[in-house]
């Protein structure tokens, strides 16, 4: 990637300059607390409207609440969907829309996993919840009226990254995971891809704010952990496929390419779609955004292949 910034959307500009005439207070500036309710307050204000669906329950999975969608009463395959907020904001009410629209666009039932949160639970509490809840799903799955043989994991942001780490899981317990569905994913180490540079401070998602949630997060000392920077495992072969959703203004676009690349190097199918002009988060924009509309296509488009009998 050059040197030059890309250029924003209209859209997307508009957009940016609103949150910064909101003058909002960043949340690195809050506690993890406040920091929770500022973002449930706002999370959905961009969102499409909640979708009604056939199938909307509150349940416990793993020994966590969870949430599950779905369009129909039918033997439907199911996406684990584990929702971003740099694993200490978030949670299933930030992600309603979102979760609404992969289910009713792509046909299968989702399932939302609350998992537990930093600082109180720091890692790997979350990576733990999200795998417990993967085996959770493929074992109950039938008393859901669902296919457990037809199983997705996907996520945004940081949980993207637990998706992906959740993939390791699936492969070494021999789970029949279909898809991965990576949605502007973190996958590594350190913040040391040039588009941390690039993107630091006015595209959403600050340097400072990256590294607020992390410290609340993981220990320096853990961040080679595979399990935080998915780049850093030291084999991807078989590896249920990818779809990988990035945003081109993003601090975290390098590092997702940089792991689309190195599945594919390891033999993993991916897709790759690259949303120009438009930062991170943007795929819950939608009632602003085209891009985001295209983003939940492209998703629904790999769940349906993956999960399609």
């Amino acid at each position: 990637m050059t040197d030059t910034n890309p250029a924003l959307t209209p859209r997307m500009a508009e957009l940016l300059t609103r949150i910064q005439r909101a003058k909002r207070p960043p949340f690195h500036s809050l506690t993890p607390r406040e920091a929770r309710i500022a973002y449930r307050m706002g999370a959905e204000i961009l969102d499409l409207p909640r979708a009604p669906l056939a199938r909307v329950e509150d349940l416990e999975a793993a020994g966590r609440p969870a949430r599950l969608y779905a369009p129909s009463a039918d033997k439907l395959p199911v996406l684990l969907y584990l929702h971003g907020g740099g694993f200490t904001i978030g949670d299933l009410e930030t992600h309603d829309s979102l979760c609404r629209q992969l289910s009713a666009r792509s046909g299968a039932a989702v399932l939302a996993l609350d998992y537990r949160l930093a600082p109180e639970h720091r890692f790997p509490a979350a990576v733990d919840d999200a795998w417990a809840g993967l085996g959770w799903l493929h074992d109950h799955a039938a008393a859901l009226g669902l296919d457990g043989t037809r199983l997705a994991v996907g996520g945004d942001s940081a949980g993207g990254t637990l998706a992906a780490s959740t993939a390791f899981f699936a492969r070494e317990r021999g789970l029949p995971l279909a898809l991965q569905l990576l949605i502007t994913p973190g996958t590594a180490a350190r913040m040391s891809h040039d588009s941390h540079r690039r993107f630091a401070e006015g595209y959403l998602l600050d340097a400072t704010t990256i590294e607020w949630f992390f410290s609340h997060y993981i220990d320096a000392d853990q961040r080679a952990d595979w399990r935080f920077a998915p780049l850093e495992a030291d084999d991807h072969a078989d590896l249920a496929p990818a779809a990988v959703l990035l945003a081109e203004a993003d601090p975290l676009v390098d590092e997702g390419l940089a792991y689309a690349d190195l599945l594919r190097a390891a033999g993993v199918p991916v897709q790759l779609e690259l949303a120009r002009g438009v930062t991170h988060d943007f795929i819950k924009m939608g009632r602003s955004l085209p891009e985001a509309l295209t983003a939940l296509d492209f998703c629904a488009a790999a769940i349906r292949g993956h999960l399609q009998p």
